[in-house]
């Protein structure tokens, strides 16, 4: 009896240590976007004073009107969700049928395409090869440059290729008794048993083409072709044609918008995949978990 109210006492400590280091990680990761947040909604004194923390102070949404009212802004926006579409689509595409070749083992080359895909995650070609590569290709200045280049990752890939490993060999087989080939057993089978895992592959994909700007940074010369986090890029850096003409559409306000324009526009960037996740969420666990287990 002793011993049982001891074990009782070591797991409530336990969950009580494992909370209290979570609240405080999740603090520590809410802190920075919580205080952008504030200096979006505050006055440009106010944050050049240092006021501003968790909380607004001089609450105002002007630089709100002024980023929104901006035509480049939202050109680039439009960018960005093009380039996450299309860019996603391909990505799933490739590793999605890609995975389910590697996943049968009776296939022959399998371990060379497997060691081809690995190779790729120590070794590249460098920076300038692929810049040549690209604008060799005549690609520079355009979608393909953006989508193409980063359309399958080896992580992604493997661990679907160790998800589709361990689904039930006895579903295909009747499958193919009743007539399937490997496409219709592919499409009709394998992908619709595949939902979370697939989930989970779209929010990896998204965030990275949604977040990427570098080689938009790369490839890119016209500004009309940048996705929005170049455009953010370009603010923080202050180094840019773009940064310019953003500023300069804010009118006669700018010197005043200057300070906290940067948060409005890191605000406005994220919202659409804060507002995905929630829906993608209850996936994600569970994607991951499925596409790590070992049999």
């Amino acid at each position: 009896m002793p011993r049982k109210q001891q074990e009782t006492t070591g797991r409530r400590v336990f969950v009580a240590v494992n909370a209290t280091l979570l609240v405080l990680l999740c603090v520590v990761m809410l802190y920075p976007f919580v205080t952008v947040l504030a200096q979006s909604f505050s006055s440009a004194g106010a944050i050049n004073a240092g006021k501003v923390n968790l909380l607004p102070v001089d609450f105002n949404v002007d630089t709100y009107a002024a980023v929104m009212s901006n035509g480049t802004f939202w050109r680039n926006y439009g960018n960005t969700v093009l380039y996450t579409v299309v860019g996603t689509s391909i990505a799933m595409a490739l590793t999605t049928t890609y995975a389910y070749v590697l996943s049968k083992k009776h296939l022959k080359g399998r371990n060379t395409l497997i060691g081809i895909a690995v190779f790729t995650m120590f070794f590249n070609g460098g920076l300038v090869p692929n810049y040549v590569l690209i604008s060799s290709l005549g690609m520079t200045n355009t979608l393909w440059a953006i989508v193409l280049p980063n359309a399958v990752s080896v992580f992604n890939l493997l661990v679907m290729k160790s998800f589709f490993e361990h689904l039930p060999k006895d579903i295909e087989e009747a499958a193919q008794i009743d007539g399937l080939g490997w496409y219709g057993i592919f499409g009709r089978i394998v992908l619709p048993l595949s939902k979370a895992m697939i989930a989970t592959m779209v929010l990896f994909y998204s965030v990275q083409y949604w977040n990427d700007w570098f080689l938009a940074f790369l490839y890119l010369d016209k500004t009309e072709l940048f996705p929005v986090t170049l455009f953010l890029r370009n603010l923080i850096a202050g180094a840019s044609t773009t940064t310019s003409e953003g500023a300069a559409a804010t009118g006669s306000t700018t010197a005043l918008l200057s300070t906290n324009i940067q948060a409005v526009t890191m605000i406005l960037t994220v919202i659409p995949i804060l507002c995905v996740y929630p829906f993608v969420q209850r996936y994600f666990v569970s994607g991951i978990m499925l596409g790590s287990v070992k049999g």
